[in-house]
């Protein structure tokens, strides 16, 4: 069985997901059958298995080194081009990333940062917008204030995989991460509008209004949030009604894409619909997920959220092929400085906008939210401005340009700008992230244990409030059950003498508890080898060692958690 000829075709309004491989094979290619095609896809999963696990032994953070190795694997000849079509990053990558990365979200710290994130994901796209549409005719041939323009929109926004990835990798303060999580969700809706606002400079030579330009952004927010939370509420009621696993994982792909494409049908962010509807969700999950099924859903979500960044950021280093071949008049050496330039650019005008804009969200943050954080230091600040990794949104945004101008001309300036935007993702998604974790060591930035803290005095909080129902409940209740509750008391009060205080010092009781948890884990070895026995001696069917099985895994889970 053949594939047709098409390669992503794309018109505006329609979408074609016909693929079409080429392999280089001297001059001529060839198409591939299904076959061939089933073999690539089983060689992208394996390589994106072995590669993310050989990253995770090295502790970097596997975006980088599939980037890496994609870019590495495309100047082989046996390895083929596989375009990565804009439509398939906005319509089958997007929805089910940013639903994942705003569900791990915490609400409680997005609302807390909603000034700092705001001044970065709205702010600093059309200052970064700007600020290449008027340093970009000094460095870069046939490059007007337009074209510029649209260049800085293409690569405003950040990669919201690979902040959060990077940034949790390598133990970043967790105030940081924060922000630089909630600006990588909110700016794809943003750096989107700028370059819709670009795109129409370009072909119709007009600038939108500064009203026109406000009301087109307050509804591509305020329709977001309206699509994302009649999404949310509808799901959150049919939830309610429904506790099967299989079902509600299903139900939560099905919500990813439809957020997405209800924002998109009433012309607003499905960017933002997606990712309001993933926090409202997370937010009411502990309503109406039973716990059955909410190890199920966050099982199979942690596999897909790892097959689907693996597959973009392998893809996205193998576009490198593609982009050098749309390059003409410019040696290997030229393109290579304009690249490096740019991105230089790029990073100065981030830290450009951080320092100052870093005093301002503090004053109001101070004056309107009654915060009473400490002022940021420059060193946060620099870290901030030196984190802005961009990633495959970006390139989405280059390859959507026009082919032609209003007037029919060629739009020579389109691969001049893929080819920047590939210069900027492999600079700061490579070069910076690999970078981080030395400058903050550097910088003396390090992970405070707030959040330890926190954990500890929420579970004495906890265990409290056991203890306080199991003895007044062991009063009124029949005598017979009482030795029950005393050894119920007995094994919440052991637990409430075993957790750790937060700071510096190891408490008096960490020790034995250390050596509960090594005879916990030892026991739970000997039980696991005992019911492997019992099954290879035939004394019990599959169903009952599943069963035993899948209790012995959430009580060893559980200690590993612990420890």
């Amino acid at each position: 069985m053949w594939l047709p000829d098409s390669v992503f075709m794309e018109q505006p309004g329609y979408l074609y997901l016909t693929p079409f491989i080429k392999w280089r094979c001297g001059w001529h290619t060839r198409r591939v059958n299904l076959h061939v095609l089933q073999s690539l896809l089983l060689g992208l999963l394996i390589a994106i298995a072995l590669i993310a696990g050989v990253a995770r032994r090295l502790s970097v953070s596997y975006p980088i080194v599939l980037v890496m190795a994609g870019l590495l694997a495309s100047f082989l000849p046996v390895v083929p081009d596989i375009p990565l079509s804009p439509s398939l990053v906005f319509l089958v990558f997007l929805p089910p990333l940013l639903f994942a990365a705003a569900w791990q979200t915490s609400w409680t710290e997005f609302k807390y940062n909603i000034i700092s994130i705001s001044s970065l994901a709205i702010g600093l796209v059309f200052f970064t917008a700007t600020g290449v549409a008027i340093a970009a005719h000094y460095f870069l041939p046939e490059f007007d204030w337009r074209i510029g323009f649209l260049l800085g929109a293409v690569v405003s926004p950040t990669d919201a995989v690979a902040a959060t990835s990077i940034a949790r990798k390598i133990g970043m303060p967790k105030r940081i991460v924060d922000i630089l999580e909630g600006e990588s969700l909110l700016n794809d809706a943003t750096g989107l509008l700028a370059l819709e606002f670009g795109v129409d400079m370009l072909l119709r030579g007009s600038a939108p209004t500064l009203s026109e330009g406000l009301l087109r952004l307050l509804w591509l927010f305020a329709g977001g949030v309206g699509a994302g939370l009649l999404c949310g509420k509808v799901v959150v009621w049919f939830e309610s009604y429904i506790d099967d696993g299989p079902v509600e994982i299903a139900v939560s792909f099905i919500v990813a894409y439809g957020s997405y494409l209800t924002g998109e049908a009433v012309h607003a962010s499905g960017v933002i619909a997606v990712v309001v509807c993933g926090l409202f969700m997370s937010r009411k999950s502990a309503t109406f997920f039973s716990p059955g099924v909410r190890l199920q859903i966050t099982a199979v979500w942690d596999a897909a959220e790892f097959l689907l960044n693996g597959m973009v950021f392998l893809l996205l280093g193998m576009q490198i092929q593609p982009v050098l071949n749309g390059i003409r008049g410019l040696t290997h050496v030229q393109a290579v400085l304009y690249g490096l330039s740019f991105a230089a650019v790029l990073i100065a005008l981030r830290l450009l906008w951080c320092f100052p804009m870093a005093g301002i969200t503090y004053g109001l943050r101070h004056r309107f939210q009654h915060q009473p954080d400490p002022k940021p230091s420059a060193r946060s600040i620099f870290v901030i401005g030196w984190t802005g990794m961009r990633g495959v949104v970006a390139l989405a945004a280059a390859n959507s340009l026009p082919y032609q101008l209003a007037d029919g001309r060629p739009f020579h300036q389109r691969n001049m700008i893929i080819f920047l935007t590939f210069c900027v993702i492999l600079v700061t998604l490579v070069l910076q992230g690999l970078s981080l974790p030395a400058l903050l060591r550097v910088l003396r930035l390090q992970n405070l244990p707030t959040s330890e803290c926190d954990e500890g005095e929420a579970r004495r909080i906890l265990i409290r409030s056991a203890v306080g129902y199991l003895t007044t409940a062991r009063e009124s209740d029949d005598v017979s059950l009482h030795h029950a509750y005393d050894d119920l008391l007995h094994q919440y009060e052991h637990r409430l003498e075993s957790i750790q205080d937060c700071g510096p010092g190891v408490p008096a009781q960490d020790l034995h508890a250390r050596s509960m948890q090594t005879i916990l884990a030892e026991t739970y070895r000997t039980e696991r080898q005992e019911l492997i026995a019992l099954r290879d001696q035939g004394r019990v069917d599959e169903s009952v060692y599943r069963t035993l099985e899948r209790e012995l895994d959430l009580d060893e889970s559980r200690l590993q958690s612990s420890t």
